[in-house]
């Protein structure tokens, strides 16, 4: 997964910080927008975590802050409900005109009920996903109601909401005012996902529900048990990204992966030096996977590296090998663990004599096992452990057979 930043200037010259998720390929099947809660960023880690679990569905994702929040310019005055639509029409039209058009929209609480405005308004999109969000805009007014009567009085003045201090005025105020969200919600006519904790504190689930009666099929529910309203943990963040990117794969056309052919051989591995740099497809007969080297050395860190895989391949013949020996001899082995990694040692730290010291391929194995095992038990698995296909293969005299095949 790779994370490029954007700058993305608005209708009111203002420019949004923005970040664009891609899969690990970097070669996204759709887009995506992601809009964020009330007062929040895009930084929020509940935001990056489903951003970044749509990316494994081959969705790139941009997320980017609302005016006069996190890295954008503008005050937060600016960054009323009716600004909110129009940050995230722009950024729609932005990333249509440079990249493709975004079909999917997320939203988050207030970032919820933004994604249902702009979706009535965006041909292109084509479904709708919401994170607890309010079934009414002015919902959040509560948050700034001991400045709203001020707010009359000295047309401006500074509030403080979850704990951070913000300037509104009179025209912030009005702003909730003038969306009618249900009745939105029920022009829509697009697939959307209502995603909401029963315990939801800041935003009661009944929101959800009234959202859900007034859209029309197809739409669906999915209760977050157990969650808060800011997804703090983890768990519940990456749960609903993963959600999100299966349930709308039943509304967009099915995209066919490009198969590259094994020309009758195991595995292809392909390298499009001019676009890819380091980046390496490569391809079984039923399975696709990305190689790549570190940023350290010049790569971009898009999947293992070429060592990497090779310990991969170390790791699961050995565990495996492990287990039909266990269970032929019907021992309690319930979990293996293999720690593989490989190095360049000198032969005289090795204690290795050689006809001239020099440095030598060295790979380390550790094993750990889960089981009611004896001793001498954990000592034959270790022999054992060496006697797996791959061990036997590099530490052999293995023969290759290059050749040139004409394009």
């Amino acid at each position: 997964m790779k994370s490029t930043k954007l700058k993305i200037t608005n209708r009111k010259g203002l420019v949004l910080n923005a970040q664009l998720e891609l899969p690990a390929n970097q070669k996204p099947n759709y887009y995506a927008i992601f809009a964020h809660c009330f007062t929040c960023s895009s930084s929020l880690s509940a935001v990056r975590n489903v951003s970044r679990a749509l990316t494994k569905d081959g969705f790139a994702v941009v997320r980017f802050d609302f005016t006069g929040l996190g890295r954008s310019e503008g005050k937060f005055a600016d960054s009323h409900f009716s600004a909110n639509v129009e940050d995230l029409i722009d950024v729609h039209s932005y990333m249509s005109s440079n990249f493709n058009a975004p079909s999917l929209l997320v939203g988050h609480s207030l970032g919820g009920a933004a994604v249902l405005v702009a979706a009535s308004q965006i041909e292109a999109v084509r479904a709708v996903a919401t994170v607890g969000a309010p079934a009414t805009v002015s919902h959040v007014k509560h948050l700034f109601s001991h400045g709203i009567e001020e707010v009359k009085e000295k047309g401006e003045v500074e509030v403080n909401i979850g704990g951070r201090p913000f300037v509104i005025n009179q025209d912030f105020v009005e702003a909730f005012d003038k969306t009618d969200l249900p009745q939105t919600v029920k022009g829509l006519r697009k697939p959307l996902l209502i995603l909401h904790s029963p315990t939801d504190t800041t935003v009661g689930v009944n929101n959800a529900q009234e959202l859900y009666h007034n859209a029309h099929h197809p739409k669906s529910f999915v209760s977050l048990d157990g969650a808060d309203h800011l997804l703090t943990r983890d768990t519940d963040s990456n749960y609903v990204g993963s959600v999100i990117g299966t349930w709308v794969k039943r509304y967009f056309p099915s995209v066919d992966h490009r198969m590259i052919s094994t020309e009758g051989e195991q595995l292809v591995g392909h390298l499009n030096i001019l676009e890819d740099n380091f980046t390496t497809s490569i391809q079984t007969k039923k399975h696709t996977m990305i190689a790549d080297e570190p940023a350290s050395v010049g790569g971009s860190d898009f999947g293992p590296s070429p060592y990497e895989y090779l310990n991969a391949a170390l790791a699961a013949c050995t565990v495996m090998t492990l287990k039909m020996y266990a269970a032929r001899k019907k021992w309690d082995l319930e979990e293996v663990f293999v720690y593989i990694s490989h190095s360049r040692v000198h032969s005289n730290d090795l204690e290795i004599e050689v006809d001239q010291p020099k440095y030598l391929d060295h790979i380390s194995k550790k094993l750990k096992f889960v089981g009611n095992l004896d001793a001498s038990q954990k000592e034959r698995l270790k022999e054992i452990a060496s006697r797996c296909p791959v061990h036997k293969t590099i530490e052999s005299n293995v023969i290759f057979n290059t050749q040139i095949i004409q394009h």
